[in-house]
């Protein structure tokens, strides 16, 4: 990379947006004859050619066609780092960073991020880690907010701001047609069960409820997974414990039935940042629908 220099990179940009060198000198009040110099000093550093030249009509060749793409995304990104720092915030059209729990429901975070599904203009990317990557990214400035499951406390000199988005119930889930009541009993003895492992606070609230109903439960799988749990709960056909969100799809369709909602047991959803003068404008319209 020392061996680039970013403004000859700069004017092949602008050359192979325009598809004209004249014109493009022009507009950037240059000697065509400098323009076309600088382009191939590019070309010769790079050792590659970026344009095929037939008469006065440049086509960018393959390589080219790589270089404009990815010069695209630099200048883009310089437009933005210009933006930030001399106005003191983050352009609307920049780059929405979220990074989420990868054990946590799809459906909710979908439900999170609708208003960017639905914008034809706002950009975002997902990174699915472990709780320990996303505090670490947040704190490296990588992303710009995290979604998980599991609060979050200040440590140390790093204050979190961990906001609660929301608790949704958490239910007992099967396959249609099993004649089973809203409430635990003997109905529910001999049954196979997928449940979150022991670890997990949802297991914690389950074997509690069921230890003072006298059901041992015949556990079949454990998954920390939702969208595991998911897909257990769907294919295996047996009863799972399991956030109502995390299913929704499948008790819409009829695939699967909420047979009860565990009583004072839910399942919550934070979003975790860090305190920082430039905040994503984005990122202020996502959470203001949670407050």
């Amino acid at each position: 990379m020392s061996r680039l220099n970013y403004h000859h990179l700069y004017y092949f940009w602008q050359v192979a947006k325009n598809g004209n060198l004249s014109r493009t000198a022009d507009q950037l009040h240059v000697a065509q004859s400098a323009l076309s110099s600088q382009i191939r000093q590019l070309e010769d550093s790079l050792k590659v050619q970026l344009f095929d030249r037939t008469g006065r009509q440049l086509q960018l060749t393959e390589s080219g066609h790589q270089a404009l793409r990815i010069a695209e995304e630099i200048f883009t990104r310089g437009n933005e780092l210009e933006k930030l720092l001399l106005e003191g915030h983050q352009p609307e059209d920049a780059i929405v960073r979220i990074g989420t729990l990868a054990t946590m429901s799809r459906n909710f975070i979908e439900a999170f991020i609708g208003p960017l599904i639905d914008s034809e203009h706002d950009r975002y990317s997902l990174t699915s880690m472990s709780q320990t990557g996303l505090l670490n990214a947040l704190a490296n400035h990588q992303i710009d907010l995290a979604l998980t499951n599991a609060e979050v406390q200040g440590s140390g000199r790093q204050i979190w701001h961990c906001q609660l988005l929301d608790s949704q119930p958490v239910s007992v889930i099967g396959p249609p047609d099993q004649q089973l009541p809203d409430r635990l009993g003997p109905e529910y003895i001999g049954r196979r069960w997928v449940l979150p492992p022991t670890s997990s606070t949802i297991r914690t609230a389950f074997d509690a409820l069921a230890a003072q109903h006298q059901l041992e439960p015949e556990v079949q799988a454990e998954a920390d997974d939702m969208p595991m749990l998911r897909l257990l709960a769907r294919d295996s056909g047996a009863l799972a414990v399991i956030p109502h969100v995390v299913v929704r799809d499948e008790l819409a369709s009829g695939l699967l039935c909420q047979y009860l909602t565990l009583p004072n047991v839910f399942e919550n959803f934070y979003a975790v940042s860090i305190q920082r003068q430039l905040v994503h404008p984005r990122v202020r319209s996502l959470l203001a629908r949670y407050t």
